[in-house]
């Protein structure tokens, strides 16, 4: 709730309301309200999982962008780097951003 709460507030009402109910984000919108559902019911753990699921699809073109600027922080950077390489996530950089 704090999620929605936030990111209405970073990018205003409307906006916010177009990125969920745009078509190729059905999936990952449903998939996160029916997490939030889930939790609200006391199935807080497949509710956190189907959630995270919706995450995943709903902001999974950010990952690259994220993990090329997480390749930049001072101490862990390098480390991330080599994650992010295993994982196979830079080649997403500068994903085409949904808002």
């Amino acid at each position: 709730i704090l999620f929605l709460i936030g990111l209405t507030i970073i990018i205003g009402p409307q906006k916010t309301a177009v990125f969920f109910a745009r078509k190729q984000k059905l999936k990952g919108t449903a998939a996160f309200f029916g997490g939030l559902a889930l939790i609200l019911f006391r199935w807080p753990l497949i509710g956190f999982l189907v959630e995270l699921y919706g995450i995943l699809v709903l902001f999974g073109d950010f990952l690259g962008t994220i993990a090329g600027f997480a390749r930049n922080v001072p101490v862990v950077g390098p480390y991330i780097g080599v994650a992010v390489d295993r994982l196979g996530l830079g080649g997403m950089r500068n994903a085409e951003l949904p808002v």
